[in-house]
């Protein structure tokens, strides 16, 4: 199902039902995995390894190497598993020796003009919209969105099922189970309706709040907050998250809203 007019490196692997619409340049040391369809002007360069089902609409780019001038050509990777949907233009660099490999888990959806930088680390079941852009060396876990019109500065972390606004200036962490908004990027609350079309119980989402108002609503700085949840708060899958996730930030976590926050 490749079509004539598109480019393909014969040292290329293509499994068989991919289909390769006109225009398209595949390079060498590429891996295209079964039923996934490439568009019309789509550039795939040396090191991506592309899971099922995946589509990718014309003008992206992957596997492109890295932004970054430390970069000095060594054999990197991008990995992008199934059933992935990358819409028009936009780009995915590889890694660089920092962790050699950007990766891109399975269920994605990464709207027009996405940019992922060098060594990100993106989860499952996320959603970037249109024009979202990440530097390098970001995590987001499973089943955060990121807004449209987004920066997110190099080595932050995006917690799971966090909601992220558009044209957010993404400086600090954010936590997961939050929504995150306003300028500088604060809490914003939990992000409840997330939660609930996932399958959380109202009671768990309760216990997640309960969580966030000792960290963003007491007046309390990080280690007290914590100390008192862990003190106070019953065990949970989700309390041992949160306190995982603030314990591994390197950049710390963003704010809460306070009536300062406001231009």
């Amino acid at each position: 199902m490749i079509q004539p007019l598109a480019f393909v490196h014969p040292q290329a692997k293509i499994a068989n039902t991919v289909v390769i619409e006109p225009f398209v340049t595949i390079h060498k040391n590429v891996e295209i995995d079964e039923g996934c369809w490439i568009g019309s002007n789509v550039t795939i360069m040396e090191g991506a390894r592309i899971g099922k089902n995946c589509k990718i609409f014309p003008g992206a780019v992957i596997s492109a190497i890295p932004q970054d001038l430390k970069f000095q050509g060594e054999e990197t990777f991008v990995r992008i598993g199934n059933n992935v949907t990358i819409r028009e233009f936009v780009t995915i660099n590889r890694g660089t020796k920092a962790s050699f490999e950007t990766v891109i888990g399975d269920h994605c959806l990464l709207m027009a003009y996405v940019h992922v930088a060098h060594d990100c680390i993106i989860g499952n079941h996320c959603i970037l919209a249109n024009a979202a852009n990440l530097a390098g060396h970001i995590t987001i876990d499973d089943w955060a969105i990121v807004g449209g019109l987004s920066a997110v500065h190099q080595f932050v972390q995006i917690g799971a099922h966090s909601m992220t606004s558009g044209g957010a200036l993404v400086r600090k962490d954010v936590p997961p189970f939050t929504k995150a908004a306003r300028e500088p990027l604060s809490y914003a609350g939990i992000n409840s309706i997330g939660l609930r079309r996932r399958g959380f119980t109202a009671e768990k989402i309760n216990d997640i709040q309960d969580i966030y108002r000792y960290i963003f609503l007491k007046n309390l700085n990080i280690t007290q907050a914590v100390e008192i949840i862990e003190r106070e708060l019953p065990a949970t899958h989700e309390r041992d998250e949160v306190l995982s996730f603030i314990a591994r930030s390197k950049r710390g976590i963003m704010k809460g809203y306070t009536r300062n926050n406001l231009l």
